[in-house]
């Protein structure tokens, strides 16, 4: 008996995360009320009393949402900026430029990159798409030749870069500091976007996996080779690329100024403050504000309108965010959390190998890459305390984790169909593409991840 009630915290956990499996999987429940069944059944199971798992609840969805709705609305509202004004499509052009096609290639996978910091991979999707047509046709290539780069580089930036909700989430539930986050995701995220874009395009090309489309009369091919239009379009792009690369700066150079511990008076403190994640977007929606805004009647009203529905994808995110945090505060308030940590320890895999794993198993079961990060989350906050991990090792935690929920998207993973869809590719065909460069994007993530670890 003594031994049921100690292992019984675990084993609510177990049946809780399988629960939620079933619920998403089979009963096709969404994520927000399954993640928040999953935590009440936890909670009960593990032996909580009814009043305590609803504080456990209420404390852990309030005290994720209280950083993250500020990171994400901000966010959203500077995406709205780049997508209303045409910055977004704009940088893409200038980036992709009248390169070769290999070269054009690596230049869409970081368009993806840059694109994906502000915009949601969906919407850097649709955005971009007929820059992919337009390359894809002027080059006689394959749209995935261009899509999978492009790809590659949205899915990077949306796991590993906040401040796209999943790796704000992940990094706010383990403690991360959000500008090693960055660091770190920038430095894991560009070789794993080179070799599950371009470099994977270019072999899979070879061998014939990449199948030619039809190719839309897009009049973008005619906007990159008009001469007036590349020296507009050149102003607004630098003009994005400055609003976009100011917070980043900003958050990273505070985060190392922290870590490093030096004192530099004055100075420090105000770098400290500028470089909060809630100043520096602030800072990035005004300097968008001044330097984006459209002059005109209709490109105001345009602005407005993306501005209104920019909330729209937000509520939910957030919705699912809170219930993840509320799900990992079950885990550490029943006791789950502690055990969970000294088996995974016991096991002697690493704390960042177990952040990798749990992702994986739950992104590979479930499909959502959010869904999967903050599941793993939560089971790995309790890991991470228990290791003792420094700000560093939390940091690489947070992209191990981001690497797990990036891999194998197949036919349970909504972004696999958009793919298949938007590229008018079969089941097969998008499997032997996207499947294969999102699994690349994973491990290779994860992988440097590893070096990283070894290295500090």
């Amino acid at each position: 008996m003594e031994s049921f009630e100690a292992a019984r915290p675990l084993l609510a956990t177990l049946a809780g995360v399988s629960g939620l499996l079933v619920l998403i999987l089979w009963r096709k429940v969404p994520p927000f009320p399954a993640l928040l069944v999953a935590a009440m059944f936890t909670g009960l199971a593990a032996g909580l009393a009814p009043d305590a798992v609803l504080k456990s609840i209420t404390d852990g969805m309030g005290g994720v949402l209280g950083f993250i709705a500020i990171i994400v609305g901000l966010g959203a509202i500077f995406g709205a900026f780049l997508e209303a004004t045409g910055a977004a499509q704009a940088l893409a052009q200038y980036m992709t430029g009248d390169r070769k096609p290999g070269a054009a290639g690596v230049a869409m996978g970081f368009v993806g990159i840059v694109i994906a910091i502000p915009v949601f991979f969906d919407v850097g999707l649709i955005l971009l798409f007929p820059l992919v047509q337009a390359l894809a046709s002027k080059a006689k290539k394959p749209t995935m030749y261009f899509g999978l780069p492009l790809l590659a580089g949205l899915a990077t930036a949306h796991a590993f870069i906040p401040p796209t909700p999943g790796p704000v989430a992940v990094a706010e539930i383990l403690g991360a500091e959000l500008g090693l986050v960055i660091l770190f995701g920038l430095i894991c995220g560009i070789p794993a976007m080179l070799i599950g874009g371009p470099v994977y395009a270019g072999w899979a090309e070879k061998k014939s996996w990449l199948v030619h489309k039809g190719f839309a009369d897009n009049s973008l091919e005619k906007t990159m080779t008009a001469e007036p239009s590349v020296k507009v379009d050149t102003v607004l792009a630098l003009k994005g690329i400055f609003a976009i690369m100011v917070p980043i700066i900003l958050i990273i150079a505070a985060a190392i100024l922290k870590v490093s511990g030096a004192n530099w008076g004055v100075f420090g403190a105000i770098l400290s403050f500028l470089g909060h994640p809630f100043v520096a977007l602030m800072i990035a929606c005004l300097l968008a504000y001044y330097i984006l805004r459209p002059n005109d009647e209709e490109g105001a009203a345009h602005l407005q309108d993306t501005l209104s529905r920019a909330a729209e994808p937000t509520a939910i995110i957030l919705l699912v965010t809170g219930a993840g945090g509320a799900f990992k505060q079950v885990l550490v308030d029943t006791g789950a959390g502690a055990a969970l940590a000294e088996a995974t320890l016991a096991l002697d895999m690493g704390a960042i190998t177990a952040g990798f794993i749990l992702a994986a198993i739950t992104r590979v079961a479930q499909g959502s890459a959010t869904v999967a990060m903050l599941t793993a989350a939560g089971l790995c906050a309790p890991i991470a305390v228990a290791a003792g991990l420094g700000p560093v090792d939390l940091a690489l935690m947070t992209i191990a984790i981001a690497s797990g929920a990036s891999i194998l998207s197949h036919v349970n993973d909504s972004g696999f169909w958009l793919v298949s869809r938007f590229f008018d590719l079969s089941t097969d065909e998008t499997l032997k593409s996207w499947t294969i460069a999102s699994t690349l994007v994973g491990v290779t993530g994860f992988v440097i991840t590893l070096i990283l670890g070894a290295i500090f």
